[in-house]
């Protein structure tokens, strides 16, 4: 087994460069996994930044179903970095089937819970396996005001039990405020 680490706080907080800055001190032999989905010109703005700060030595791959298997795929990697766990929930949300966001039911909300932890699942039994060190970056969504909207609300929790169920796994966890990174596990 290699080394798990888990890089989270708030917006802007410097994460995604502590993590590449982390990343690029093990190897040049990086897979990056990008998560987003550009589905507006803002999005496709972001990702452009970000691509822009990736060295040209690390491989990419988009997307955010069943990265167990590009985990398990990924052994001529050294490193893997992950961006974003909550990008990452996000669409998988999107894409649960019947998913109601105007007035969602607390069974409907429970049943995506489930079928979101199960991909965590299932990615953290692959870093398990994994030999290298996968580094994944996450938000802190539960240090600001609550939110108004019951499915904000949702959100907020399921993203901050996902963090937990990865954190429990990880032999190093950081918190990212105002640029500096600080180990709390």
């Amino acid at each position: 087994m290699g080394k798990l680490i888990l890089i989270t706080g708030g917006a802007r907080s410097g994460k995604s460069s502590f993590a590449e800055k982390m990343a690029a001190g093990i190897s040049d032999k990086v897979l990056y996994i990008a998560t987003a989905v550009a589905f507006d010109e803002e999005m496709q703005e972001r990702i452009m930044k970000h691509k822009q700060t990736r060295p040209q030595s690390w491989n990419t791959y988009e997307g955010f179903r069943d990265l167990d298997k590009v985990i398990l795929d990924a052994n001529c990697y050294e490193a893997i970095l992950l961006d974003c766990v909550t990008v990452m929930l996000t669409n998988l949300l999107w894409e649960y089937p019947g998913m109601d966001f105007e007035t969602p039911s607390q069974e409907l909300l429970n049943k995506a819970e489930d079928f979101v932890r199960c991909e965590f699942d299932k990615l953290l039994k692959a870093a398990q396996v994994y030999q290298g060190s996968l580094i994944m970056v996450t938000n802190e969504l539960g240090s600001g005001l609550v939110p108004e909207a019951p499915i904000a609300r949702s959100f907020r929790d399921i993203a901050g039990r996902v963090n937990q169920q990865i954190a429990a796994h990880c032999q190093e966890v950081y918190l990212a405020v105002c640029g500096i990174p600080m180990q709390i596990k």
